[in-house]
């Protein structure tokens, strides 16, 4: 099958163009750099160099293509609203170009968007807009695409997709520990976030392209819900300082833009997207990573490797 991926040289984008090669498919990857053109065709891609936000290219290499994965997002949290209205306007113009053709599109989301007092399954559905929080803008995008009769499929990503490589959520909270001489969590720490290996992940997406199950969210997940106390922990350890509580205007202070993200609390299941494929995660945990994986070294390597 050739397979048209956005973010082909992302964190998630290039597992992604690993697992489908691996496995027999041709890959059609967006890029933007002259060095991702090189990697993706060292490894076996045909790579397109462009903007995600260029609507004719994204025309063009939906037609030249049996299946779409869109991993690509602007993650500057400056212009958060303003890049989750982007998003949408990328579904919208994948979704007008697959409609009527019966290819797959498979659009990823944040799991963080639903949080309840009990895990979160496949079957919730969000509630929330855009306008109160500016994420739910992709997933109203890929259900109104789905709604035009486009066999839309939803990959809800957890907080945490993890590895060698990873430039998301923990390493941002290692960047904090280190400059503020001590690892921290808000509170007691109760809030847990689930997680994911991001070769894991890759492995999921290959699967809906190639079973294209009736289920039409599925959930990346692997470990249900760590406690944040336990990640701050493991990172206060490996780095050798001191691991606190904080709370209100210290907590603040010490996670300033990111305090919304330490908070989130949000377990989820991903029983009925295991049943729906066949999908067992067998990469490291969490945890294991962050000890083992890099993340408390100066750096990491390259995400496409």
């Amino acid at each position: 099958m050739r397979v048209f991926v956005t973010g082909a040289s992302g964190f998630v984008g290039s597992a992604i163009v690993q697992e489908l090669l691996k496995n027999g498919h041709e890959v059609l990857g967006l890029v933007r750099s002259e060095h991702a053109v090189e990697q993706l065709e060292l490894a076996g891609a045909t790579p397109v160099r462009g903007d995600v936000n260029d609507p004719e290219l994204l025309r063009r290499c939906a037609a030249d293509s049996e299946a779409v994965i869109h991993t690509a997002f602007n993650h500057d949290f400056s212009q958060f609203k303003a890049n989750c209205e982007a998003d949408r306007k990328v579904i919208e113009t994948l979704g007008e170009a697959l409609k009527g053709s019966g290819k797959p599109l498979v659009v990823t989301t944040g799991m963080g968007l639903l949080r309840y007092d009990r895990p979160v399954t496949e079957d919730d559905v969000l509630n929330a807009k855009s306008d109160a929080i500016p994420r739910a803008a992709t997933d109203e995008a890929a259900n109104a695409v789905a709604a035009e009769g486009v066999d839309v499929y939803l990959v809800r990503l957890p907080p945490s997709v993890h590895g060698a490589g990873d430039h998301g959520f923990v390493p941002m909270i290692i960047d904090i520990t280190k400059e503020r001489g001590e690892s921290a969590y808000i509170g007691e720490g109760g809030n847990r976030w689930p997680a994911i290996h991001r070769l894991d992940a890759a492995v999921l997406y290959r699967l809906i392209i190639e079973k294209r199950p009736a289920l039409k969210v599925l959930h990346a997940v692997a470990e249900e819900g760590i406690l944040f106390r336990d990640i701050a922990k493991a990172i206060g350890t490996g780095l050798e300082l001191p691991v606190v509580s904080k709370t209100g205007a210290a907590a603040a202070a010490h996670f300033t833009w990111f305090e919304h993200f330490a908070a989130i609390g949000c377990v989820a299941s991903s029983e009925k997207t295991r049943e729906a494929l066949g999908w067992q995660p067998t990469g490291p945990e969490l945890l294991t990573d962050i000890a083992t994986a890099g993340y408390l070294t100066a750096d990491q390597p390259d995400s496409f490797r």
